[in-house]
C-alpha cells in the first residue's frame, strides 16, 4: 500500500507540475540565500526586554529552511500560493483584503491575522482552533481553501522533488530526510523568530523617549477613560488586563478552562460568524483578542475585514457596540446590562488613534531575515 501511495503521489506530482505555465521540473525559482546564514537569535528589546536570553527553540539553519517553505509555492496543490502570499511582509505580515485569495480562486473564510511575536502564543487563529505553532504553520497547507495540500504524504514527495531542499534540510536536521514533522517544526522556528519591539512605544518603555503630545493623550485614553487596556494590555496588547477578575470562560465564567484573552466585543446582534462556538454554545461570537503590534499597518481589521481603518475601529467601541448574546460584560453598563458607550470626543479619537501608530517597528516591515528569498 505504501509503494502503491508513493506511486499515486509521483503521477499525480507530474500532472499537477505539467498543468502549470511555468513547469517545476523545467523553469524551478531558486531561493536567494546569503552565503552565511542570517542570525536568527530573536532581537528582543523595549517592553519583550525580559526575554533577553531565553531560549525558546530557534536554530539559524532551521529558520532558514523555515523561510523557504514559509515563501514558497509548492506547498499549494496547484503551486500558486504560499505562506506569503497571505501574510505580507510590507503590512505586518498581514493581508490587504478582507479574504484573502487561495487556490482555483477561492476566498479564505476569515481575514488573515498577522504575524509577530508568536513564540508564546496557546491560542492561534481568530477561533483559537490551535494551541501550538506546529499545528497553526501547516493548517493553511492544509485547509482546501487555502492551499489545498490535504495529503502530508503527497507535500513531502514534492518537497523531495525540489533540488533546494537537500541541502537545507541537511544543514537544519544533519539528514536530507524529508518529514512533514521535520516541515512543520522548521516552518515553527522561522515563525518563532518573527519578533519585533522597536517600535516608538518599545523606545517609549526602555528608555524613556517621549512620545507625541498627542499619542501621549491617546496613551492616557488608551489606559484611562478608553478601557483598551482591558483587552490589550501585555507587551503585545492582546492580553486581558487586571481589572478582570474571572480567568475562565464563556464568556465571563462557567469553568470550562478557556484562557481569558478571547471575547465578544458586539460586532453583531445577530451573529454571522460562530467564532468559537463550535466548541461550545456559550463562545458563539467570541474571538481571540489580536495583537496591536504594528495594528496601523494590518488593515482591515476584525475577523472579517469589516472595517477599513483605525478610525472605523475605535468609533465601533465610541458608539457601535452591538448587544449580542454572548457580549463580553466588559462592554455592558454595570447598572443596566447594556452594551456601553465611551463617549470620545472626535480630538479624543484621534489621539487614540495616533497612539496605536506609536506600536509600528518598522525595522520589522524590511528585516531581511523574513524576506521572501524567491525574489519574485
Amino acid at each position: 500500500m505504501k509503494h502503491l501511495m508513493t506511486l499515486l503521489s509521483l503521477c499525480l506530482l507530474f500532472a499537477v507540475i505539467s498543468c502549470q505555465k511555468d513547469s517545476f521540473q523545467t523553469k524551478i525559482t531558486y531561493p536567494v540565500l546569503p552565503e552565511n546564514s542570517y542570525d536568527y537569535s530573536p532581537k528582543w528589546g523595549g517592553m519583550h526586554s525580559h526575554m533577553e536570553g531565553q531560549e525558546i527553540g530557534i536554530t539559524d539553519a532551521g529558520a532558514t529552511l523555515g523561510r523557504v517553505l514559509f515563501y514558497d509555492r509548492i506547498l499549494s496543490i496547484d503551486n500558486t500560493v504560499s505562506c506569503g502570499s497571505c501574510h505580507s511582509q510590507s503590512v505586518g505580515f498581514s493581508d490587504k483584503t478582507k479574504l484573502s485569495d487561495g487556490i482555483n480562486h477561492q476566498k479564505t473564510d476569515r481575514n488573515a491575522p498577522p504575524i509577530s511575536n508568536l513564540y508564546d502564543d496557546n491560542l492561534l487563529f481568530w477561533d483559537g482552533r490551535s494551541t501550538s505553532i506546529d499545528d497553526l504553520v501547516l493548517e493553511p497547507v492544509r485547509n482546501h481553501k487555502e492551499m489545498g495540500m490535504e495529503n502530508m504524504d503527497f507535500l513531502v514527495t514534492k518537497i523531495k522533488a525540489a533540488p533546494y531542499y537537500e541541502d537545507l534540510f541537511v544543514k537544519a536536521y544533519g539528514s536530507p530526510e524529508v518529514t512533514a514533522d521535520k516541515i512543520a517544526h522548521a516552518m515553527t522556528q522561522f515563525v518563532k523568530s518573527m519578533i519585533g519591539c522597536d517600535s516608538e512605544m518599545d523606545r517609549h518603555q526602555a528608555v524613556g523617549q517621549p512620545l507625541s503630545t498627542l499619542a501621549q493623550q491617546g496613551m492616557d485614553l488608551f489606559f484611562g477613560k478608553g478601557t483598551c487596556y482591558n483587552c490589550h494590555s501585555g507587551p503585545d496588547f492582546n492580553d486581558r488586563g487586571g481589572f478582570f477578575t474571572d480567568p475562565f470562560f464563556p464568556p465571563n465564567g462557567g469553568g470550562f478552562g478557556w484562557a481569558q484573552d478571547i471575547a465578544d466585543i458586539g460586532l453583531d446582534e445577530t451573529y454571522t460568524d460562530v467564532g468559537m462556538g463550535v466548541f461550545d454554545d456559550a463562545l458563539i461570537g467570541v474571538f481571540k483578542i489580536p495583537s496591536l503590534r504594528n495594528v496601523a499597518m494590518t488593515a482591515p481589521y476584525m475577523h472579517d475585514g469589516r472595517f477599513a481603518t483605525l478610525e472605523e475601529v475605535v468609533e465601533h467601541y465610541n458608539t457601535g457596540i452591538q448587544k449580542s448574546p454572548n457580549l463580553d460584560n466588559l462592554f455592558k453598563s454595570w447598572d443596566t446590562g447594556e452594551a456601553i458607550t465611551l463617549g470620545l470626543n472626535d480630538s479624543e479619537k484621534s489621539a487614540i488613534v495616533a497612539f496605536l501608530h506609536t506600536l509600528t517597528d518598522e525595522n520589522y516591515m524590511h528585516d531581511e531575515r523574513f524576506s521572501d528569498p524567491f525574489n519574485r
